[in-house]
């Protein structure tokens, strides 16, 4: 998730455990200790496939945080201790502060490795989209709150209630989740399309309409669903690419990239180079991570000696409008094969294409590029 959600969620959690007695510091103290674990993105792994693979990597583990929590805990029994409070709820509330960070990203599509350094595939639950007002402004109010009124009486429950509302949405989400999974399976079966995996995930700012893929060997079908539809979804089919796959050989960036997204990728060949794109992340042809592998040369491909990220297509403000109302009318046509052709360029134009136009429901256009990609 986000650098903001992460600290308030921190600090909600400290300041219901300790604030009676750190009063306002246990919200400083949570919102610090909240956003440490996605201090590894200062780290250089080494290339870029190794930097996006490596995020969440030993920093959101569940057993390098238990340990770092008691460690922690005993340093500030030994050398800052409070009477109001032993170690044990010291201990529990900094482990909640940092475990919940790690729970919570595994609930978006990046992938969160919650068991290193066991060789498991990282955790994507895929539930929330990296930005969610919804999820972040009652726990912000009540960090607000706190600030004001000093976690006293009132203001201290109400992190308890953020808290509450907060994880209450989480599970909504994966009920929705699982609503537009079971509505795409349905419209496959009724189209007796064999498929091997499903793979859905928010669109961008909203738990309402759901993106959902269904991989079908060299190619993957996409569809858009939402609570209020009251008919089947439409299925997208576009081509994986993956005639290209034999360009890339033993390429050990190959093998770490489908291990992190669990394959759901697409190959294309641009400007002489063979891109990888990870489906998971962002909106259709708005991915933020993209890679250039290998390079055609005398009419062979070779691998690069490092991989090359691509510009990060942003998205419009045009597109989200068009998102924004599908989600309340069925009829609202998403361009998703429009869309989808961006990947075959190096860096997507702009500026918008006739075939996606504003809706009325965008408003006035303003030509600023909006960020669709999740990192």
């Amino acid at each position: 998730m986000d650098s903001l959600t992460q600290a308030v969620l921190g600090a909600s959690v400290q300041g219901a455990l300790l604030g009676r007695w750190q009063g306002r510091k246990a919200l400083l103290y949570g919102a610090l200790l909240g956003t440490l674990p996605d201090l590894d993105v200062l780290i250089d792994y080494g290339d870029a496939v190794a930097n996006m693979t490596r995020h969440r990597g030993f920093s959101h583990s569940l057993f390098v945080l238990t340990g770092f929590s008691l460690l922690l805990a005993w340093l500030l029994r030994r050398f800052r201790p409070h009477p109001g409070y032993g170690g044990g709820r010291l201990f529990l509330a900094l482990w909640l502060v940092l475990a919940t960070h790690v729970l919570l990203d595994s609930l978006t599509s990046y992938g969160t490795q919650l068991l290193w350094p066991l060789d498991t595939p990282p955790v994507a639950w895929s539930s929330v989209f990296i930005i969610d007002p919804l999820y972040t402004l009652p726990l912000l109010g009540a960090v607000l709150g706190g600030v004001l009124y000093r976690l006293r009486g009132r203001a201290l429950r109400w992190q308890y209630w953020a808290l509450g509302l907060s994880s209450l949405y989480l599970g909504l989400t994966l009920a929705g989740k699982q609503m537009a999974e079971n509505r795409v399976a349905a419209e496959l079966a009724r189209q007796g399309i064999r498929t091997e995996a499903l793979f859905s995930t928010p669109t961008p700012f909203n738990s309402l309409l759901w993106r959902v893929l269904a991989r079908d060997g060299e190619d993957y079908h996409e569809a858009l669903v939402g609570w209020f539809d009251r008919r089947p979804p439409e299925l997208v089919r576009l081509s994986r690419g993956t005639a290209l796959l034999a360009g890339l050989g033993a390429s050990p960036q190959l093998a770490r990239l489908r291990w992190f997204a669990d394959d759901w990728l697409r190959y294309d060949e641009i400007d002489g180079k063979l891109v990888v794109t990870d489906l998971r992340l962002g909106m259709t042809g708005a991915h933020p991570f993209r890679f250039a592998l290998a390079a055609k040369r005398d009419g062979r491909w070779q691998l690069l000696p490092e991989p090359e990220q691509l510009p990060m297509n942003r998205g419009r403000l045009e597109h989200l409008g068009l998102l924004w109302r599908r989600i309340w009318h069925q009829d609202a046509r998403i361009p998703l094969e429009d869309w989808a052709r961006q990947l075959q360029q190096w860096q997507a134009p702009l500026t918008a294409s006739p075939a996606t136009p504003a809706s009325p429901a965008a408003g006035t256009a303003t030509g600023a590029p909006l960020r669709l990609g999740e990192g």
